[in-house]
């Protein structure tokens, strides 16, 4: 009698069916789930870190999934459940967004209709911001202090975003970072109005404050406002200049076509010679001869050869991948080709949550893959240059730098250019 007594009833007593087969199966499926990842845990090498909820609608019922999360890579049940995009929700959520602010109907069925949101109702809408603005909030948000972050990566992409009535050019900044145990990480998510000192110290106090600590290496733009809010927030830590916005950068000051294409050709020999010995003798002869025809674009080599070229002092094997924001530009290409489908977001909120609901996907993708070698930046922390290769050129490092930047001149021909 107890027991009946103890089971799901309707309010006219009788027994709910529904509930007694549901709630079995909801504890049957997230008992797997736990079980599953108690075996990726069980040598000790990575940790559990939480749980995160996920509803899931079934023949019986909607059951709350309890999807356990790691500290170290990312779990999820392929076999019981299928992946659903942030991002097509974030679409749907801001494609709503538009339609409530009076953007015109066309417009909104070109970025929403073909993925069903005409068949979508307030509720569910609502629904979905509410979780992905949790989700967000979650990434953006969370403790960093499980480990340290040797290396740094900051950009900046512009994004059309409404703002008090009008269209104006927003700055969607980003910090990605590489923990000590080789995984990348987003740190921070931000949209501010112009990329000052201010904008960005305020951006990178952030992820300071949530226990980003052990920095040695950021690589960014040349924005003075940014070099400024690096050194104050993140002293003692080296400054590498982007050396592809760097040579972007050279070429915008040389005057006809055929000399912008010169530049950064050159350039390309310099930083694709690998040998550390080699590095800064090409770049002096490269900066020489670009100014026997473009005076100011070698003033801006001159200037930045130091932080050009701070990479050198790190493992040889860290080189290629900390001289560059490459991996930025991969995450501002997704970025862009989202932002795409909305062309001006109707908030900054709602610009947060799809690029945010973006970089969820991305996170968790990273959370699979090491961008460097296990250990690898514990030898970075300690100072060590280690598997540097042996020299393969003959003569002196002078000599062969000699000829790397003759082959490239003779690559590059400018018409009248002056002898170095």
């Amino acid at each position: 009698m107890d027991t009946l007594q103890q089971l799901p009833t309707h309010g006219d007593g009788l027994l709910d069916m529904g509930e007694l087969a549901r709630t079995p199966l909801e504890s049957m499926v997230n008992e797997l789930m736990d079980a599953q990842t108690d075996m990726l845990c069980e040598d000790g090498a990575i940790d559990r870190n939480g749980y995160r909820e996920r509803g899931l609608a079934t023949p019986v019922g909607d059951i709350t999934l309890r999807i356990p999360k790691l500290r170290a890579g990312s779990y999820f049940p392929e076999d019981l459940i299928e992946r659903s995009s942030r991002v097509d929700r974030a679409v749907i959520a801001t494609a709503s967004e538009m339609a409530t602010d009076g953007a015109s109907a066309g417009k909104v069925k070109r970025v929403a209709w073909t993925m069903g949101i005409d068949r979508m109702s307030a509720s569910k809408v609502s629904r979905i911001c509410s979780s992905l603005d949790e989700s967000v909030a979650d990434l953006r948000e969370r403790d960093l202090s499980d480990v340290a972050y040797p290396y740094i990566w900051l950009d900046a992409t512009h994004i059309k975003c409404g703002d008090a009535g009008h269209v104006q050019s927003t700055a969607l900044v980003t910090a990605i970072g590489a923990g000590s145990g080789g995984y990348r990480r987003l740190l921070g998510l931000d949209a501010i109005d112009t990329e000052s000192h201010d904008g960005w110290k305020s951006f990178l106090l952030s992820p300071r404050a949530r226990g980003v600590d052990g920095v040695i290496c950021v690589t960014s733009d040349a924005h003075e406002g940014l070099k400024r809010a690096i050194q104050e927030v993140f002293p003692g830590a080296a400054w590498q200049r982007c050396i592809v916005h760097l040579m972007r950068s050279a070429a915008g000051n040389a005057p006809t076509r055929q000399k912008k294409g010169a530049v950064p050709g050159i350039l390309k020999a310099v930083f694709a010679e690998r040998d550390p010995e080699l590095a800064r003798e090409p770049c002096q002869l490269a900066t020489a001869q670009i100014e026997g025809f473009c005076p100011k674009a070698a003033e801006v080599l001159e200037e930045a050869e130091a932080d050009a070229l701070a990479y050198l002092d790190f493992p040889y094997e860290h080189h290629v991948r900390l001289r560059a924001n490459n991996v930025q530009e991969r995450a501002n290409r997704e970025l862009k080709r989202r932002s795409r489908v909305v062309q001006v977001f109707p908030s900054r909120k709602s610009l947060i949550r799809m690029m945010g609901a973006a970089f969820s996907e991305m996170d968790e993708d990273w959370a699979g893959r090491r961008r460097f070698s296990d250990g690898s930046i514990g030898r970075a922390v300690e100072g060590a240059k280690v598997n540097e290769p042996a020299h393969a050129y003959e003569g002196t490092a002078a000599e062969h730098a000699a000829r790397i930047i003759a082959l490239a001149v003779a690559d590059n021909p400018i018409p009248g250019r002056k002898a170095a």
